[in-house]
């Protein structure tokens, strides 16, 4: 049967080599990964909440009683999106040759009702990232992806396994000698996800409110996209949706936090105790706009004698600040709450299963972990190809 890359490069005008199919993630070499950004910097000159603490805040009598009492968690939805990047092929046009790149894209949310973990909503998408010169004598690209989309569906690979693909993406081919071409495409598949994030976010709106919280996985800086759908690229226009979502983030880069004085604040956050969180810094940056506010704490949530490293353990916490936020910072018995409830989500733990246990929450961990349980096997995807 005709593989895929055959339709695309009988479409295209271009020539697959069949070289190596693999996985970037089975071939990634070790790296620090962190989930905000790396040349970010927030400094801790304003606060970002109600009370103006000079301390860190202690939390294990509010976590206990949270607990005893039975008032339950703020959370009651958690949201996680993941991909899956795959070089399938290069393929040349005028002599010069291009990866090929393609992508499983999930996103998941889970309910919790009446204690039990249940899925909400959920999305697999396939993308296949070109290179744009295979649409070089096009007057609309955008059009020319659709119909490739439709022949590649056509496929009868895909019928027979009822597998569809959502979205052929292009990325820029104009690069310098320092980049890489993989990177481009991948960063591609990776906005798409991130769009994707966002509209799931956009129809959960209705169900949120002070008493039923969204916790996302990962941050909420999301950075203006310059492609995809234009409702959902500038947070400026869509963060009311993120009234009652909380981001946490189980890696961040340490070395971006300064104090108010502009010096490093990386040992106040490794030197958190046990159950404490720092005070909360109003913090805005160039790339989501000086008119988008956050409010960012750090809570410990693991014992550091027990962990690898002085920040195992620790979440960093994002809030987007609205309306009388913005003036006075958020409540900061709101934090507390918050705060509270994160630490009583961290249990049971994943230890064993996940090398980021000690930063882990359990609801997240069990939405990654049905997330994952969806997507095709390496083999079988590089098969198509």
């Amino acid at each position: 049967m005709t593989k895929l890359m055959e339709t695309i490069a009988e479409q295209t005008g271009g020539k697959s080599y069949h070289t190596l199919k693999y996985s970037y993630d089975s071939i990634g070499l070790p790296s620090l990964d962190y989930d905000d950004a790396l040349n970010r910097v927030m400094k801790w000159k304003e606060s970002g909440e109600t009370t103006n603490h000079k301390h860190a805040v202690p939390l294990k009598e509010k976590a206990d009683a949270r607990f005893a009492n039975g008032s339950g968690s703020l959370f009651s939805f958690f949201l996680d999106g993941s991909r899956r990047v795959y070089k399938v092929d290069d393929i040349s046009y005028n002599k010069k040759v291009y990866p090929v790149v393609a992508g499983q894209v999930g996103i998941a949310c889970c309910k919790r009702e009446n204690k039990r973990m249940k899925p909400f909503d959920y999305e697999k998408q396939l993308v296949i990232s070109l290179p744009d010169i295979c649409f070089s004598n096009s007057w609309d690209k955008e059009t020319d992806c659709n119909l490739l989309l439709k022949n590649v569906n056509k496929n009868r690979i895909l019928e027979n396994l009822k597998i569809q693909f959502s979205k052929i993406l292009t990325y820029s081919t104009s690069i310098d000698e320092r980049q890489k071409l993989e990177d481009f495409a991948t960063a591609t598949i990776q906005d798409y996800m991130i769009e994707s994030e966002k509209k799931m976010v956009a129809d959960l709106v209705k169900r949120l409110d002070q008493n039923h919280f969204l916790l996302k996985d990962g941050s909420l800086e999301y950075k203006p996209m310059t492609r995809g759908d234009v409702n959902f690229r500038d947070l400026r226009k869509i963060k009311y949706n993120y009234k009652w979502v909380i981001g946490v983030s189980k890696s961040f880069n340490p070395e971006c936090c300064l104090d108010h004085t502009g010096k490093p604040n990386s040992n106040y956050i490794a030197n958190l105790p046990l159950y404490y969180r720092t005070p909360v810094a109003k913090y805005s940056n160039e790339i989501t706009g000086h008119d988008v506010c956050f409010g960012v704490w750090y809570i410990r949530i693991r014992d550091k004698s027990r962990t690898l490293t002085p920040f195992d353990g620790v979440i960093k916490v994002e809030k987007i600040m609205l309306d009388n936020e913005l003036d006075y910072g958020i409540d900061s018995e709101l934090v507390d709450f918050i705060s509270a409830d994160l630490i009583n989500e961290r249990n049971p733990t994943c230890y064993g299963s996940d090398r980021r246990w000690a930063n882990h929450l359990y609801p997240v961990y069990l939405t990654e972990s049905f997330i994952k349980s969806k997507y095709l096997s390496e083999e079988l995807f590089l098969s198509l190809f």
